[in-house]
């Protein structure tokens, strides 16, 4: 009596059509002749034998051959998708914590204007910064001392300023 061994894991087990081939094996190997069908219709002389259509036809055949077979139990059209995949993703992820997906936001609604009626003027922007004098900065260095700088354990920074005794 003959015995087969049934996989534990079914769903990793392909199925064979013909032999050792698979349905995409099948596919892949239908190709060259769908194509050359195609092109002995098609093309002129239609229904009839010319060379320029087998050397149209070999490189479908050869490719679809070259597709069709197996290295490490994938087929190497599985490899191209999977170096394709891996070539086309992108390298850089960038995230934004300001990223406006599922916020609400209330933007205002603009009147038309007429730009060209409109004149524009040149403004001089105020400095974000405020720049310390040298008196200021001497006071700084002298009072340094009296200063702390503590950080918790929750991430926040803490400046704790001690008396001075005069």
């Amino acid at each position: 009596m003959k015995t087969i061994i049934i996989p534990a894991q079914i769903t990793t087990v392909e199925d064979k059509i013909a032999g050792n081939l698979n349905m995409t094996q099948v596919l892949i190997l239908m190709t060259p002749v769908f194509s050359a069908g195609i092109v002995y219709v098609l093309f002129i002389p239609a229904m009839t034998f010319a060379w320029y259509k087998v050397v149209i036809t070999i490189p479908v055949l050869i490719i679809s051959f070259i597709l069709s077979l197996r290295m490490d139990d994938k087929l190497v059209v599985n490899w191209l998708v999977l170096l394709l995949r891996y070539n086309l993703r992108p390298k850089y992820y960038v995230f934004n914590k300001n990223d406006g997906y599922l916020r609400v936001i209330d933007l205002p609604i603009f009147k038309k204007k007429d730009f060209k009626s409109t004149k524009f003027v040149r403004t001089k922007r105020k400095a974000f910064f405020h720049s310390f004098g040298i008196r200021e900065q001497i006071a700084f260095e002298r009072d340094k001392e009296n200063i702390a700088f503590k950080v918790n354990k929750k991430g926040g920074f803490n400046v704790i300023f001690n008396e001075i005794e005069k």
